[in-house]
């Protein structure tokens, strides 16, 4: 009853917002194809996450901000962490509409999930069934979870990045977020968490036994067949620690430690990998914006620069790993000073809407040049995505810990 009669609140909720919508603008082209205006710097007073929700909301509708992918996915997240706080039924209804271009009536979703990219955006199927209580979203959700089923791994049990030959027996650092927030969520949601958590916790500590590196920083990628052009003969690795693959990391594991239950086997190995990834993010901060590089460990290179959406990532699970006392107290200090950085890459243009700068355009795995020549965007949603999620942290964050020290 309690559940029929929130679906009924919010049904009539969206239908309201969707029609005090309806006379919405032409969306303008994104602020990397238009003249830069003269900016103005953030004001701390501002609501920043509200600010570039309605900047972001105003250049695109439901059906022009993109197909189903995980950069759109990733910003609707954040999207919807800033509905969770300001109740602003507009926010909600947005990622419904955009949701219900995919999923019919009858709870059916014409994707293949072939790919640990294409079930990221599952969050918000999960989501949107907590929300609505409209059993079409578990329908669709359980496409994803059925899946993993049958989905390929390595011989450790890692799941392939893609099913396909090009990707075959590679775990990419990316690929943690993609698929195991979403598990442990949907394992939450519809009451299939014993198997939700393990295997979730199975995967970031597979993933991390093969990427994390003695600094504590994470390469891009692995390839247990060693055949992959980047992969080292001898250990599959690929060459460099990629920024947002590492950033990727940081938040699964952080996302997963939230959900798993206290006594989990798994729980101390995977604080073990997430301190250690916070002492070498401390290490290779840059000092003198906050922010951290594009290449990771090689900042010291004068072609190396810095990139906003791992920072925000990064930001992120510090002062979450902090607040929940995952981490030591001193780290939120240092994910102080990645917000600060952060903050200092977003301004606002003539028009009144904001421009997030810095953010490198999504990457395949490559060496150091590959990197450093990505294309630097204004406003792409990697980072719109993660500045969120970073914004709604720091805007609660407390430095009181929990007992989780051990």
């Amino acid at each position: 009853m309690r559940r029929r009669l929130r679906a009924a609140l919010t049904a009539g909720v969206l239908a309201t917002a969707l029609l005090a919508g309806s006379a919405e603008a032409v969306p303008t082209a994104p602020a990397a194809a238009r003249t830069p205006a003269p900016a103005a710097r953030p004001r701390s007073t501002t609501d920043w996450s509200v600010a570039v929700v309605d900047s972001t909301t105003a250049r695109y509708t439901p059906s022009t901000i993109g197909g189903w992918s995980y950069p759109v996915g990733l910003y609707l997240y954040g999207q919807y962490l800033t509905y969770r706080r300001t109740h602003d039924a507009r926010y909600l209804s947005y990622i419904k509409s955009y949701a219900d271009r995919f999923v019919k009536s009858d709870g059916s979703i014409d994707q293949s999930f072939d790919s640990l990219d294409s079930m990221q955006t599952g969050r918000l199927l999960v989501v949107l069934h907590h929300e609505t209580g409209q059993d079409r979203y578990r329908k669709a959700a359980r496409k994803i979870r059925d899946r993993l089923d049958t989905y390929p791994r390595t011989s450790d049990g890692g799941f392939w990045h893609a099913d396909t030959s090009s990707r075959a027996h590679q775990l990419w650092s990316d690929g943690v977020y993609m698929v195991n927030p979403f598990l442990v969520e949907y394992g939450k949601e519809f009451g299939d968490a014993t198997y939700a958590d393990d295997e979730a916790a199975k995967q970031l500590y597979v993933y991390g036994s093969h990427l994390q590196t003695p600094d504590g920083l994470l390469r891009h990628a692995y390839d247990e067949s060693r055949t992959a052009s980047w992969a080292d003969p001898v250990t599959g690795l690929a060459p460099e620690h990629w920024c947002r693959a590492v950033g990727w990391y940081a938040m699964a594991v952080t996302d997963v430690l939230d959900a798993l239950p206290a006594q989990h086997p798994r729980r101390p190995e995977l604080l073990a990998m997430l301190r250690k990834l916070a002492a070498g993010l401390e290490t290779y901060q840059d000092p003198a914006t906050g922010r951290w590089f594009q290449v990771i460990d090689k900042g010291g290179r004068a072609d190396d620069w810095t990139e906003t959406s791992c920072s925000s990532m990064f930001t992120y699970a510090l002062s979450r790993g902090v607040q929940q006392g995952y981490l030591d107290p001193h780290y939120a200090q240092v994910a102080r000073r990645g917000y600060e950085g952060v903050l200092a890459q977003l301004s606002v243009g003539s028009d009144g809407r904001t421009d997030l700068a810095g953010i490198s355009v999504g990457t395949n795995v490559g060496d150091y040049a590959y990197y450093i020549a990505r294309t630097r965007a204004t406003n792409d949603l990697h980072g719109l995505g993660a500045f969120l999620i970073m914004n709604e942290q720091l805007r609660t964050a407390h430095p009181s810990q929990r007992g989780d020290q051990s």
